[in-house]
């Protein structure tokens, strides 16, 4: 009998065990591993990806074979030392199975698992599956009850907006761990996270600013519209009327070209001077400050254009932004052969770096691998009007958030070239 205790006892505690390392290993296991291996096919990891998809249930089903598993072992070990012991077996078998059960029950298979926790869930799918079904009504009355008695603390087991944040932070850190620091994997890395940004930085931060955008006129000649838009290194130009921030239209420059062709060939008479902008122009797309880039991007796709005009809350004109300009935001920048390179950031012997007060701090942070704080202000003028609350003069120096800005240039109330560097 004694050797009969012995061997159920080692039944009951190997496979407590193993449900113990299960439950490590459901909770650690890649949910994006086992979702991809899913959509290929893989059977058992399907079933592994629905366990996942209810952590709560699944983890409740080890924990209560578990716990029920290691109450048998202690019964039986404690009946087994009582019968050679008398009263004092208990106090024995207590000791000595809690010694066991965190060692070789709970500790050696959880560390066991945190290194093969895939294979483990893989093999053992189809058999926890079972499990799973024969304990699903007790489990629900046990799922049912703890979720009660969590509301009663006004707490609740609903995924909420927070979760849904705490996991994008969660993506955000698997890509900082993401292994290989040559140029190839830096970039990648730098290309994940501003996917995961999309959804959080809005037009307006980027936007090309009113002053700096190549506009064209309806009241110029036709002549001085075709060579503007010739000469321009743009493909899309905004066309106003009687005053700059009255944008009527815009004109592509192929649809320019083929009116031209086209009268051209159904009339050998045809004069520049017969070009009707108005008519050639496109109607403009008008969108808030406030909207953000990844419903920008799928505006785009949707009305399949490349350019949008930026307005504030009262319609004025803010600037612009294209289809290029949030690609750029994901791969970094892109230059063509008609682009114009304009150096924002020019880096200094002492270390110190002289950038363009239109420079975005999202570009700076980017390029010099930086954290300035781009809630506030989109440009590094900005950042530095926010932060000192005033319209600094020509060498005031300031130091914010771990950096240090001297300004070097200014135009009117405007900074336009400041030298920075970080402070060790």
């Amino acid at each position: 009998m004694t050797l009969f205790y012995l061997i159920l006892i080692f039944i009951f505690l190997g496979i407590s065990s193993y449900f113990s390392a299960c439950e490590t290993a459901i909770s650690v296991a890649s949910k994006a591993r086992f979702h991809q291996m899913s959509k290929e096919g893989n059977a058992s990891a399907k079933i592994i990806r629905d366990f996942q998809n209810n952590l709560g249930y699944s983890i409740s089903v080890f924990i209560s074979c578990n716990i029920a598993l290691n109450a048998f072992g202690v019964a039986l070990a404690t009946k087994l030392l009582m019968g050679y012991l008398g009263q004092q077996g208990g106090e024995v078998a207590a000791a000595l199975m809690s010694f066991i059960i965190v060692v070789y029950a709970e500790v050696m298979p959880k560390m066991l698992a945190l290194l093969y926790a895939e294979t483990l869930l893989l093999k053992s799918a189809v058999f926890l599956k079972i499990i799973f079904n024969v304990f699903r009504p007790m489990n629900h009355v046990i799922h049912f009850i703890a979720k009660k008695s969590v509301a009663i603390f006004g707490l609740t087991t609903t995924p909420s907006q927070a979760t849904y944040e705490a996991s994008i932070e969660e993506l955000r850190g698997a890509i900082d761990l993401h292994s290989g620091m040559d140029m190839d994997s830096v970039q990648e890395k730098a290309m994940l996270k501003s996917i995961l940004d999309l959804g959080s930085v809005t037009v307006g931060e980027i936007m090309v600013h009113r002053k700096n955008v190549t506009t064209i006129s309806v009241h110029d000649s036709s002549e001085s519209i075709v060579n503007q838009v010739l000469s321009s290194p743009f493909t899309r130009i905004p066309v106003w009327k009687d005053k700059p921030q009255n944008i009527v239209g815009v004109i592509n420059a192929k649809a320019l070209l083929r009116y031209i062709k086209q009268k051209d060939q159904a009339d050998n008479t045809f004069n520049m001077t017969e070009i009707n902008i108005e008519e050639i122009a496109g109607k403009p797309w008008f969108v808030p400050e406030s909207t953000d880039l990844l419903e920008q991007l799928q505006a785009f796709r949707s009305r399949r254009e490349h350019l949008s005009i930026i307005v504030d809350e009262y319609g004025e004109l803010l600037g612009i932004v294209t289809l290029e300009d949030i690609l750029e935001e994901i791969v970094g920048d892109i230059s063509d052969e008609h682009d114009i390179v304009v150096k924002g950031i020019r880096p200094q012997k002492d270390g110190s770096y002289i950038v363009d007060g239109s420079v975005t701090i999202r570009d700076l942070n980017r390029q010099l691998h930086w954290e300035i704080p781009d809630e506030d202000a989109s440009t590094i003028a900005g950042f530095v009007l926010y932060q000192s609350r005033i319209i600094p003069k020509v060498g005031q120096v300031f130091h914010f958030d771990g950096y240090s800005f001297e300004v070097i240039r200014r135009s009117r109330n405007q900074i336009t070239m400041l030298k920075m560097y970080k402070i060790d």
